[in-house]
């Protein structure tokens, strides 16, 4: 079976290539955020798929590796993916992902271990913005309890060799 690849699976090979990125993560209330630094290479996989690696410092992990995989389901009409980390044993599942109206912000919705209360999950969103070819924003957010979207990380990629 081969798969074509659709508008869809074609807006995530924007992606793709080397990434710097700088970002400022909450520790909790009460704590001052903390910054954090590192790479990213982002490759293809079949022009269906893209598959970001990561490396850098993680506020209150010190070095980490990660993984990102992102793909679109033609069947569902959703982005989906996964996100793991050298600092965690939970797999990350993207299951209902969307792209806005401007077609710039890529929605990502999980479910994780909620970090306040353990044994408890939580509900997240990651969004991916495209800013321009060389720059590109992850805000990261988790459901409060009083119902509203919280932001507690966000980075700032730039393309190396561009802006």
């Amino acid at each position: 079976m081969k798969t074509e690849a659709l508008k869809e699976h074609q807006w995530l090979q924007q992606l793709v290539g080397e990434w710097t990125y700088e970002g400022e993560a909450g520790m909790g209330p009460g704590k001052p955020p903390e910054t954090f630094a590192g790479t990213e290479s982002v490759r293809s996989l079949g022009g269906l798929w893209v598959l970001c690696e990561g490396r850098g410092e993680m506020p209150g992990c010190g070095m980490a590796t990660t993984l990102m995989t992102l793909g679109y389901d033609p069947q569902n009409k959703r982005y989906v993916g996964t996100w793991v980390g050298s600092m965690m044993s939970y797999l990350w599942v993207y299951d209902d992902g969307s792209l806005d109206a401007s077609g710039r912000v890529l929605t990502l919705n999980a479910e994780g271990p909620d970090f306040v209360t353990e044994g408890k999950l939580a509900k997240y969103r990651d969004e991916i913005e495209i800013k321009s070819e060389g720059h590109r924003v992850l805000t990261s957010h988790v459901l409060g309890d009083d119902g509203n979207w919280h932001q507690f990380m966000t980075a700032s990629y730039r393309r190396e060799g561009s802006d």
